[in-house]
């Protein structure tokens, strides 16, 4: 395999971890921080959305969404269950992606915007191997956390 893709893969994971803990650590430390103006606000599928912003559900959408941000980044950047973050990450930024628009007409075009060439990304990364070089999960994997079945596997 060429170095520089190597190192662009990496890069690329790294980048797209510090986005995503950035943007959760600022949700995190935001107080009375919801996220149900934006699923109020849905122009696609709003009744789905509205049903996830019912007060009732508050309680772990909430965490769900702030904290899920965050240990996604944290994961990217420290290399340790890339996969399984990856895949997150994607499925959030197609759930981000309805709401905003009244599909398929999106700001910058037709049915592409920056959710779709993030979760494109983050995709990528799922399935590039050398994405998952220069990472922490092959030292964990050799510790007593990866002789646990299923935590072996997501590591």
């Amino acid at each position: 395999m060429n170095k520089s893709i190597a190192v662009t893969a990496i890069v690329l994971r790294l980048l797209m971890g510090w986005y995503m803990f950035a943007d959760g650590f600022k949700i995190l430390m935001t107080p009375g921080w919801s996220a149900s103006g934006f699923l109020l606000s849905a122009k696609t599928f709003p009744a789905f959305y509205a049903f996830f912003a019912q007060p009732a559900f508050g309680w772990w959408v909430n965490p769900l969404n702030s904290w899920g941000i965050t240990l996604i980044g944290v994961a990217l950047l420290l290399g340790v269950g890339i996969r399984f973050a990856s895949w997150a990450g994607a499925a959030l930024m197609i759930l981000y992606y309805f709401p905003h628009y009244v599909f398929p007409y999106v700001t910058y075009g037709y049915i592409v915007d920056e959710h779709i060439v993030f979760a494109a990304v983050f995709a990528l990364i799922a399935l590039w191997p050398v994405a998952q070089s220069f990472a922490l999960a092959p030292a964990l994997r050799r510790t007593f956390l990866g002789r646990i079945p299923l935590l072996g596997r997501l590591i």
